[in-house]
């Protein structure tokens, strides 16, 4: 997985144009894998600790992408998973997924420190699944799943020096008598570098005979950049050479049009919004793929344009379930393992009730916090919330989710209610404002601007949905690797001195602009 600050320059404008922009999702998409299948082109991306996770993703034109499915519904099941005995997941759980299509099935492999073990998920019906799970021991990182043309079955991980293992028939683990050895060593000396990121995020391919790997670098002093070894055999020998340098837009791979066109998909760090999706031209020169223009990433790409992220990678949600619907759909996650008996989209129709299961001590440790992606250049997440559930002790509301995070909620003391706006700022939780409640719903709303790495968020409160009141200090999002992650909305309730109140939200609504004075 690629790390780091991002490159200190700033994106172009967001306009309507007649032909795709760069970043082609401005949102936390990182670890990209793509393939494509007939006209349909699929894209497995990295979500760490949230549940479900190894989101799958579809588009028919490589711009505009929706949710297809999750390859799990939880990863595993332990206590940093599932934020119990003071241990998290944050910044853990499952890294840099890999995609493939093989004989009519759709493989979706992940690896984990947090469970120990490479998975690997498999379905006929990426949309519908079911998906199948296989694991086995170690965990393998930033792994590539690869099916050769022969029937044998490999994989490629490792960082700096990059090891290739076979696997066995069935994908239950390595092959004991199998191919097992590095077949690059220190990959970052391609780049006449010796120290730094040295290798990882490997993305195998077998195009015309020949084997290409895409690997990421980031010699230290330098800026992440692409590399890109090839080889007429899969153990070697391999050379290799920098593919594409600019912008720290790095770590990815190859996909191909119906047409024959053929792109990079790579990300780009970009402070808090976090890790977001870019394609660069590719075309072959000499059994090379030469990335970019000139050797730079366009900002605009002869593609058809942008429709938004909304509904396809975030949406609004009435709550208002009909029957057949999912409970929940496919844009929200969990913030580490539900635990499913303390909530419901049912309990009271058109809501969903948050209802404390146990006493934690603050937000970040709080379980069943439900999840959406901010989006750029800027966005905006409002709440309706019901408190009359709550018990003292009780805080429930709107965050923005992240080690510095922030949040506007309720919280009930002494059988009274106030407005609270927390936020964190490279310290413990502060209090930031506080204001009396007398009524039992309230509209809640956050903010974010992301215009040239502005990363900073507003909250506000309104009581009749109307007329929105700003509430305590600005917000400074910072992109932390402790949770590795861009900042995300948060519908949260969580319990301080007794488990068993609840809060019903009515909606939670999200628009592409921010719409508040500030």
């Amino acid at each position: 997985m690629g790390i780091g600050l991002a490159v200190a320059d700033t994106l172009p404008a967001a306009e309507p144009a007649a032909q795709a922009r760069n970043p082609i999702i401005w949102a936390d998409v990182p670890d990209m894998c793509m393939v494509r299948v007939g006209d349909t082109y699929y894209m497995a991306s990295t979500t760490m600790h949230l549940s479900p996770g190894l989101p799958i993703m579809k588009s028919r034109d490589l711009v505009n992408w929706e949710m297809a499915s999750y390859a799990y519904a939880t990863l595993a099941d332990n206590d940093a998973l599932n934020l119990q005995n003071g241990r998290n997941a944050y910044g853990a759980g499952s890294w840099a997924p890999s995609i493939r299509f093989h004989k009519g099935r759709f493989y979706a492999s992940t690896f984990a420190n947090t469970s120990g073990r490479t998975h690997i998920y498999h379905t006929l019906d990426p949309d519908k699944g079911p998906w199948e799970e296989i694991s086995f021991r170690p965990s393998l990182h930033d792994h590539t799943l690869f099916f050769d043309d022969d029937g044998r079955t490999y994989m490629i991980y490792g960082v700096g020096n990059l090891r290739l293992v076979e696997l066995k028939e069935d994908l239950t683990g390595l092959k004991p008598d199998g191919i097992n050895q590095v077949i690059i060593t220190n990959a970052i000396s391609v780049a006449g570098a010796t120290a730094g990121l040295a290798g990882e995020g490997s993305q195998l391919w077998k195009i015309n005979g020949k084997y290409y790997l895409f690997n990421i670098i980031w010699p230290r002093g330098g800026m992440r950049m692409v590399i890109i070894h090839r080889a007429d055999k899969i153990t070697g020998p391999w050379e290799g050479r920098v593919a594409l340098q600019d912008k720290g837009v790095a770590q990815g791979g190859l996909i191909d049009t119906p047409k024959g066109d053929w792109y990079a998909y790579l990300f780009r760090d970009y402070g808090a919004v976090g890790r977001i999706p870019y394609l660069v031209p590719v075309k072959w020169v000499d059994g090379w793929p030469v990335l970019g223009v000139d050797g730079k990433v366009p900002d605009t790409l002869p593609l058809p344009p942008s429709r938004g992220l909304i509904p396809g990678i975030v949406a609004s949600d009435e709550f208002d379930r009909k029957p057949g619907d999912r409970p929940l759909p496919l844009v929200w996650q969990w913030n580490h393992n539900p635990d499913n008996r303390f909530w419901s989209v049912t309990a009271r129709p058109g809501f969903l009730r948050l209802t404390t299961g146990r006493v934690d001590k603050d937000f970040l440790q709080a379980r069943n916090s439900l999840t959406q992606r901010t989006l750029g250049p800027e966005c905006s997440g409002s709440v309706a919330v019901d408190v009359s559930g709550m018990k003292d002790g009780d805080c429930a509301g709107l965050a923005l989710l992240q080690r510095n995070y922030g949040l506007v909620g309720v919280k009930q003391e002494g059988g009274t209610r106030h407005l609270v706006m927390v936020s964190v700022q490279n310290g413990p939780p502060t209090e930031a404002a506080r204001v009396p409640l007398q009524q039992n719903t309230v509209h809640l709303k956050a903010e974010c601007d992301f215009n040239n790495r502005r990363d900073v968020a507003w909250f506000y409160y309104s009581l009749d949905g109307k007329t929105w009141t700003r509430i305590g200090s600005e917000l400074k999002m910072t992109y932390t690797l402790p949770h590795f992650m861009g900042y995300r909305f948060a519908l949260f309730n969580y319990a301080t001195q007794e488990p068993g109140g609840h809060v019903d939200f009515d909606y939670f609504r999200i628009s592409d602009r921010m719409t508040e004075p500030r």
